[in-house]
Protein backbone atom coordinates (compact mmCIF):
# COMPACT_ATOMS: atom_id res chain seq x y z
CA UNK A 1 0.00 0.00 0.00
CA UNK A 2 1.10 3.52 -0.71
CA UNK A 3 2.70 4.98 2.43
CA UNK A 4 0.75 8.23 2.04
CA UNK A 5 -2.60 6.43 2.12
CA UNK A 6 -1.56 4.24 5.04
CA UNK A 7 -0.46 7.20 7.17
CA UNK A 8 -3.48 9.24 6.08
CA UNK A 9 -5.86 6.41 7.01
CA UNK A 10 -4.32 6.00 10.47
CA UNK A 11 -4.35 9.75 11.14
CA UNK A 12 -7.89 10.21 9.87
CA UNK A 13 -9.01 7.20 11.92
CA UNK A 14 -7.58 8.81 15.05
CA UNK A 15 -9.30 12.10 14.14
CA UNK A 16 -12.60 10.21 13.79
CA UNK A 17 -12.13 8.65 17.23
CA UNK A 18 -11.43 12.09 18.71
CA UNK A 19 -14.49 13.48 16.90
CA UNK A 20 -16.63 10.66 18.29
CA UNK A 21 -15.43 11.43 21.81
CA UNK A 22 -16.11 15.16 21.38
CA UNK A 23 -19.71 14.41 20.34
CA UNK A 24 -20.48 13.41 23.94
CA UNK A 25 -21.81 16.91 24.70
CA UNK A 26 -23.75 17.24 21.42
CA UNK A 27 -27.57 17.47 21.55
CA UNK A 28 -27.78 14.18 19.60
CA UNK A 29 -24.56 12.41 20.63
CA UNK A 30 -25.46 8.79 19.88
CA UNK A 31 -25.97 9.34 16.15
CA UNK A 32 -22.69 11.21 15.69
CA UNK A 33 -20.68 8.87 17.91
CA UNK A 34 -21.89 5.98 15.74
CA UNK A 35 -21.12 7.84 12.50
CA UNK A 36 -17.60 8.85 13.52
CA UNK A 37 -17.00 5.48 15.17
CA UNK A 38 -17.90 3.60 12.00
CA UNK A 39 -15.76 5.97 9.95
CA UNK A 40 -12.83 5.29 12.29
CA UNK A 41 -13.31 1.53 11.93
CA UNK A 42 -13.33 1.89 8.14
CA UNK A 43 -10.17 4.01 8.26
CA UNK A 44 -8.34 1.46 10.39
CA UNK A 45 -9.63 -1.39 8.25
CA UNK A 46 -8.40 0.38 5.13
CA UNK A 47 -4.97 1.01 6.68
CA UNK A 48 -4.71 -2.70 7.55
CA UNK A 49 -6.04 -3.70 4.10
CA UNK A 50 -8.87 -5.69 5.69
CA UNK A 51 -11.89 -4.21 3.91
CA UNK A 52 -13.07 -4.60 0.30
CA UNK A 53 -13.14 -1.53 -1.97
CA UNK A 54 -16.95 -1.42 -2.03
CA UNK A 55 -17.31 -0.90 1.74
CA UNK A 56 -15.87 2.64 1.85
CA UNK A 57 -17.71 3.32 -1.42
CA UNK A 58 -21.01 2.34 0.20
CA UNK A 59 -20.18 4.40 3.31
CA UNK A 60 -19.26 7.37 1.10
CA UNK A 61 -22.62 7.20 -0.65
CA UNK A 62 -24.38 7.13 2.73
CA UNK A 63 -22.32 10.07 3.95
CA UNK A 64 -23.17 12.07 0.79
CA UNK A 65 -26.86 11.32 1.31
CA UNK A 66 -26.45 12.44 4.92
CA UNK A 67 -24.78 15.64 3.75
CA UNK A 68 -27.79 16.56 1.63
CA UNK A 69 -30.23 15.50 4.35
CA UNK A 70 -28.57 17.51 7.13
CA UNK A 71 -27.59 20.57 5.07
CA UNK A 72 -29.53 23.58 6.40
CA UNK A 73 -32.15 25.37 4.32
CA UNK A 74 -30.17 28.59 4.69
CA UNK A 75 -26.42 28.16 5.09
CA UNK A 76 -25.06 31.00 7.22
CA UNK A 77 -21.50 29.81 7.82
CA UNK A 78 -19.62 27.96 10.54
CA UNK A 79 -19.05 30.66 13.16
CA UNK A 80 -21.24 31.11 16.22
CA UNK A 81 -21.72 34.78 15.33
CA UNK A 82 -22.77 33.87 11.77
CA UNK A 83 -26.46 33.50 12.58
CA UNK A 84 -28.92 31.03 14.00
CA UNK A 85 -27.06 28.40 16.04
CA UNK A 86 -29.25 25.60 14.62
CA UNK A 87 -28.25 26.53 11.06
CA UNK A 88 -24.60 26.81 12.06
CA UNK A 89 -24.69 23.38 13.74
CA UNK A 90 -26.41 21.78 10.74
CA UNK A 91 -23.85 23.36 8.42
CA UNK A 92 -20.97 21.99 10.48
CA UNK A 93 -22.53 18.53 10.69
CA UNK A 94 -23.27 18.40 6.97
CA UNK A 95 -19.76 19.42 5.97
CA UNK A 96 -18.35 16.87 8.41
CA UNK A 97 -20.31 14.24 6.49
CA UNK A 98 -19.01 15.65 3.21
CA UNK A 99 -15.41 15.34 4.42
CA UNK A 100 -16.08 11.75 5.52
CA UNK A 101 -17.60 10.98 2.10
CA UNK A 102 -14.60 12.38 0.23
CA UNK A 103 -12.18 10.40 2.37
CA UNK A 104 -14.18 7.19 1.92
CA UNK A 105 -14.35 7.72 -1.84
CA UNK A 106 -10.57 8.21 -1.96
CA UNK A 107 -10.09 4.98 0.01
CA UNK A 108 -12.42 3.12 -2.32
CA UNK A 109 -10.75 4.42 -5.47
CA UNK A 110 -7.28 3.60 -4.15
CA UNK A 111 -8.38 0.09 -3.09
CA UNK A 112 -9.93 -0.56 -6.49
CA UNK A 113 -6.82 0.74 -8.26
CA UNK A 114 -4.51 -1.30 -6.03
CA UNK A 115 -6.53 -4.46 -6.70
CA UNK A 116 -6.40 -3.86 -10.47
CA UNK A 117 -2.62 -3.60 -10.35
CA UNK A 118 -2.38 -7.00 -8.64
CA UNK A 119 -4.25 -8.79 -11.44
Amino acid sequence: MNLFFKVFAWLFGVLCVVSAILQYNDPDPFLWIVIYGLAAILCFGFALQKIPFWLPLFAGVLFILGFFYVFPEEFVGFGIDSGDIKNVEEGRESFGLLILALVMFSFSIWSWYRNRLKV
